[in-house]
């Protein structure tokens, strides 16, 4: 079973993406802040990484960049989840690594497509 680790600090957001991946069939951890997120990416081995933008102890970029270091984690595919979507900001979480910058809010199934998409790409069978 595909496993999405879902990296969001905002608690509502988190178990409403959880339910909905859940709900597609996906295995899903789950993290509360960045650094958090980081320890569980290296423990869980994910096949995608879900990560809210800011967050607290460690931003998502800041993980995202500690994550692209390291031997175990560097070829997970990371996605990037925020409310703030000017083109700049956009930009700098992909020069982070990221494969994609999804804006909240989203619907559910649109999350739902874009995940199945993504984990395609990286040779997943979903």
């Amino acid at each position: 079973m595909v496993k999405i680790l879902v990296t969001e600090d905002e608690k509502d957001i988190r178990e409403l993406i959880a339910f909905t991946l859940r709900f597609a069939g996906f295995e899903v951890v789950l993290a509360k802040n960045g650094e958090e997120g980081v320890a569980m990416a290296r423990e869980e081995l994910p096949d995608l990484i879900l990560m809210d933008v800011r967050m607290p102890r460690m931003t998502g970029y800041e993980a995202c960049q500690l994550l692209k270091d390291q031997r175990e984690t560097k070829d997970i595919p990371l996605v990037f989840l925020s409310a703030k979507g000017q083109d700049t900001e956009i930009q700098e979480g992909l020069e982070y690594g990221a494969e994609e910058y999804i804006l909240k809010p989203f619907a559910p199934d649109e999350l739902t497509a874009q995940v199945r998409r993504l984990l395609k790409k990286a040779g997943h069978e979903v």
